[in-house]
């Protein structure tokens, strides 16, 4: 009987680029960039690693959809390379193959890199490779914020909330992550942004303003993982875990059955819970921190309840609270999220596991977390009407 990965992997190394236009490096440049800070900080040469990920989703840099740039940008000799696209899951899909390939036994140290140079396609959103079929599998309704309107919609229906309070909410969801971002040097946006500015600001798709919606931008992440013994081996005496790593892909029901209110997103839901046992923990007793996908500011909101952290038709009331807020009771987004570094698709998912490492190894500078136990990244990718969700769940190994 399958048992889950708990405790079979380490990280050893992590590596993000700074998010930006960074209209002077090129992907090659970016994927360099990202892992000359994830070998120097694993500790082994290149010619050790077994196997590599790519993870790459809309912006072409791949030679016939394979996995060959990673291979030619960074040298790695005659060993398989895959690329991997799950839409925005995609850096995760990365790193959960990498450390499936560790936890197998097939090899002893595996790479996982997500790139994407948006900025590049010369597209204000994120771009859509083709019309038809392939448009509406991403937004089935429309433009990215159009359909997560229809979220907060959904949710202001279901819940009977006030219209005003929930603008307020989504309002503080912007507010506490630029707050962090400023704090980030590998952050895109770091101006922190007062209410007034985050309430005030044109309407992009009602009730979506222009700061609770995220940006678009450049960027690289990376991980190295091994086993733990290995991990031990190299001098980590207690090293940085996967604990659980869980994705959950819509079937259809949502837009084929009359069953869905339209105002959660049931694949989180179940990847979150299927990543809770997995790992063995209570979410709101364990959890230190969260790294969630914050596209737009109801996303976040309802994503606390989503993963259990919010009681449902409370986040709001949580958020106000500041439950959520870099010293509430769970931050969320302590490095800036979405909002601060735009989402450069393939590269997400990795950047928040970064996050969650580099804080896991108390090195996150003036945005560290005390007592560190248990960090969440979860990513949504599509739309809340046909999604795909990915959670992670990383820790110490004792």
């Amino acid at each position: 009987m399958a048992t889950g990965i708990k405790d079979r992997v380490a990280v050893i190394g992590m590596g993000c680029t700074q998010f930006g236009e960074r209209w002077d490096k090129g992907a090659d440049d970016l994927m360099v960039e990202a892992f000359e800070e994830a070998i120097a900080d694993a500790g082994i040469d290149r010619s050790q690693i077994e196997a590599a990920w790519m993870g790459n989703a809309l912006d072409d840099i791949s030679v016939g959809n394979s996995a060959l740039p990673l291979a030619h940008a960074l040298r790695l000799q005659t060993i398989p390379v895959s690329r991997v696209e799950n839409m925005c899951a995609t850096g995760t899909e990365a790193l959960r193959a990498a450390t499936y390939a560790v936890a197998s036994g097939a090899v002893d140290f595996a790479l996982a890199l997500g790139v994407e140079k948006l900025k590049d396609t010369g597209y204000g959103g994120l771009p859509l490779k083709t019309k038809g079929l392939a448009n509406d599998l991403w937004m089935p309704y429309g433009s990215a914020p159009g359909t997560f309107a229809q979220l907060a919609g959904a949710y202001t229906a279901r819940h009977g909330v006030d219209a005003a309070d929930l603008k307020r909410a989504m309002g503080h969801v912007s507010w506490k992550s630029h707050q962090n971002g400023a704090l980030n040097p590998k952050a895109h946006l770091r101006n922190p942004v007062d209410m007034e500015k985050i309430l005030s600001a044109p309407m992009i798709a009602d009730p979506l303003g222009l700061f609770d919606c995220c940006g678009v931008s450049d960027g690289a992440a990376c991980a190295i993982v091994t086993t733990p013994e290995i991990a031990k081996s190299l001098g980590r005496a207690n090293p940085v875990t996967v604990k659980a790593i869980q994705l959950s892909a819509s079937n259809g029901w949502e837009m084929q059955y009359g069953e869905w209110d339209g105002a959660s997103v049931r694949n989180t839901q179940v990847a979150s819970r299927r990543a809770y046992a997995e790992a063995g923990i209570d979410p709101r007793a364990d959890l230190s921190m969260t790294e969630v996908h914050d596209c737009f500011s109801i996303t976040e909101l309802v994503t606390m309840e989503d993963l259990g952290l919010s009681n449902e038709g409370r986040a709001l009331f949580d958020v106000l609270d500041g439950d959520y807020d870099a010293n509430g009771r769970i931050p969320c987004q302590i490095d800036g999220g979405l909002k601060c570094f735009g989402h450069p698709v393939g590269a997400s998912g990795l950047r928040m596991a970064y996050e969650v490492y580099i804080q896991l190894e108390g090195r996150a500078g003036s945005r560290q977390r005390q007592n560190m136990d248990f960090g969440l990244t979860h990513n949504l990718g599509g739309s809340p009407f046909n999604s795909v969700a990915a959670v992670s769940i990383l820790g110490r190994l004792n």
